[in-house]
């Protein structure tokens, strides 16, 4: 039983102080700019402003598998949007994405720059721009949607929900970690029984279904989000998951897709910005002179 006193919601709420937690400084409930900054702008057609989130990974995973397909048109500048910092919320990024979320894609291939936000619409546009990691047999195609939104929906409930109240809460409960964590569970299931059945979501074929759902539940499974968690969820016993993750992990452009917008973990395995193909080897954390 907990001690904890039970919460009496007010009849309209209202927002008298931070939420808590490790993201409570960024947090309102109101959305726009709060103040006037200009996006940089390289010279690739496709201009990347995000962070090595889950989310974030999947444009630069894709990019780079983009370009590891021939696609040259594919090339991309990639900036980092800070969001503990607040960047999300300058007059620029908020032009791009009007949910001042990242990742966000300018593509200035055309006449016309196009804007493009939300990780699943990025994936789909790119995927059809270059006729790439997207079945064209319609049944697959369905296939690939299906799970690339089933990915969209249910990711939330692993980040936002166990995520959030397992790792980030200022303080721990046992109701909405023992909610989420059942969630959490059943999703791997989910997962764990289609792979089961094929070697990747959509069938025979690696496709952006695949990206979008390894940046999360790859991420967990590797130990790479939520402290402890893949222990405490044991996810070790979802073998046909861990198949298909390590089968992702080992992807060239995966490794390093993954690493661009990072500000955590190895030097090695952080390029802030990248605008070249060269800077995988050049300009990684590691390899910058001590200040």
């Amino acid at each position: 039983m907990s001690d904890q006193q039970e919460y009496s919601p007010p009849p309209v709420w209202t927002w008298d102080q931070p939420s808590g937690g490790r993201f409570a400084s960024i947090n309102r409930p109101i959305a726009g700019p709060t103040h006037d900054e200009e996006l940089r702008v390289g010279e690739h057609p496709f201009q990347v402003y995000s962070l090595a989130t889950p989310n974030g990974q999947k444009v630069t995973i894709f990019l780079e598998e983009l370009l590891a397909a021939g696609h040259k048109g594919a090339e991309y500048d990639a900036w980092p949007i800070m969001i503990e910092k607040g960047d999300q919320f300058g007059s620029g990024f908020v032009e791009v994405n009007p949910n001042s979320k990242v990742p966000a894609l300018l593509d200035r291939s055309g006449a016309t720059p196009v804007r493009v936000f939300e990780s699943g619409a990025i994936l789909t546009y790119l995927a059809e721009k270059f006729g790439a990691f997207l079945p064209t047999d319609p049944a697959k195609r369905a296939e690939t949607f299906s799970w690339l939104f089933w990915q969209m929906g249910s990711a939330p409930y692993l980040g936002g929900g166990f995520g959030h109240f397992y790792a980030y809460a200022p303080q721990k409960f046992e109701y909405p970690i023992n909610r989420f964590a059942m969630e959490a569970k059943r999703q791997y299931d989910v997962l764990d029984r289609r792979l089961a059945e094929t070697p990747y979501l959509a069938g025979e074929e690696y496709t952006i279904a695949d990206i979008a759902a390894w940046c999360w539940y790859g991420n967990v499974v590797q130990g790479q989000l939520y402290g402890n968690a893949a222990e405490f969820l044991a996810l070790h016993e979802y073998t046909n998951v861990q198949r298909w993750v390590a089968a992702i992990a080992d992807r060239p452009a995966v490794k390093r897709g993954r690493i661009v917008n990072r500000f955590f973990g190895e030097p090695s395995l952080q390029l802030h910005e990248r605008h070249d193909a060269s800077d995988f080897e050049l300009r990684t954390e590691d390899k910058k002179p001590a200040a």
